[in-house]
């Protein structure tokens, strides 16, 4: 049943799932949840740390904090409200990483560059202030802060025949940075979070877990040093839209007094139990095939620059 189980990245949305599916008839043990309002950007700040192995076991996620920006504004082309996220985001990035891992930063953009919704880690990479070069040339700089950073753009196993895992863990053996940040496109369960949510998590990443590919983590225990992730969602199964579409349209039928009783008979079911269905009864072509905005490439390009920034001003400038 775990390939008809709705994919989301987002810990957030893991969490609302599981109240969801038990009704919030029984307290969520093992994890610990904090939400506040981010003054200036019109958005909520949600921290979820998982504590345990239940919490972990719950949500299906590992042990660690998942810091989660939400901010409704973030696909329109507004630079000062940017600028208010980019410094958010620099500032929730440093509650992440201590002082004495910052010395050097490798920021890994993940993704495919010719692919324009899996383009978001690579585009990161090209606007940041690559530092590490001028550092050991002991050039002079402008730079206030004195950490290094280096990037990578590792491409997918499609390109380079290689796992993301394999070459990262050659880079961080070889140039020892002492910490990782990876960057990704990630999938969630809700359109309303496509290009509006940013999620920060201190447990590396699973490359390409949100659409099914699941590749070997890039983490702490298997990188050897502390493994920052963050990821924007960018996709949602078509399944997960036609399910929603299906809710709505028999909450309306329900209203207008056309239907009775369904709405009912539909909860009755478990979330698992309504996918199955939902794919029975899709074209065997739709089942796999993932959804992204229309406006992706300029959503894109704003994010990266967004994410960009806030690692230059914690790292950098």
């Amino acid at each position: 049943m775990r390939e008809f189980m709705i994919r989301t990245d987002l810990a957030l949305e893991a969490k609302e799932q599981y109240e969801g599916e038990s009704g919030q008839i029984k307290e969520l043990q093992g994890v610990l949840v904090e939400t506040s309002f981010l003054e200036g950007t019109n958005g909520n700040l949600t921290k979820v740390t998982i504590l345990n192995k239940e919490g972990e076991q719950a949500l299906q996620k590992p042990i660690g904090t998942y810091l989660t920006i939400e901010a409704e504004d973030l696909p329109r082309p507004d630079e000062d409200y940017h600028s208010q996220i980019s410094k958010e985001l620099s500032r929730q990035l440093l509650t992440l990483l201590p002082e004495q891992t910052r010395k050097s930063i490798l920021v890994v953009g993940l993704g495919n560059r010719e692919v324009t919704p899996d383009a978001l880690g690579p585009k990161v990479v090209e606007h940041l202030c690559i530092t590490r070069h001028i550092r050991l040339a002991n050039l002079p700089t402008f730079l206030k802060k004195e950490y290094d950073i280096s990037g990578i753009v590792p491409g997918v196993m499609a390109q380079t025949g290689m796992e993301t895992y394999e070459i990262v863990k050659g880079i961080v053996d070889k140039t020892h940075p002492t910490a990782v940040l990876v960057i990704d496109a990630l999938a969630a369960r809700s359109t309303k979070r496509l290009n509006t949510t940013i999620q920060l998590s201190d447990t590396g990443i699973h490359p390409g877990s949100g659409v099914g590919n699941h590749r070997k983590a890039l983490t702490q225990e298997t990188l050897g040093v502390p493994t920052i992730s963050i990821g924007v969602p960018m996709v949602i199964d078509a399944a997960t839209i036609v399910g929603d579409t299906m809710e709505h349209l028999i909450t309306a039928l329900e209203e207008a007094h056309m239907v009775q009783g369904l709405n009912q008979t539909m909860e009755e079911f478990e979330e698992e139990d309504k996918r199955q269905l939902i794919l029975e009864l899709m074209d065997e072509r739709l089942r796999k095939m993932y959804v992204t905005p229309k406006d992706i490439d300029a959503s894109v390009e704003q994010i990266s620059f967004t994410i960009s920034e806030a690692i230059n001003q914690a790292f950098a400038v």
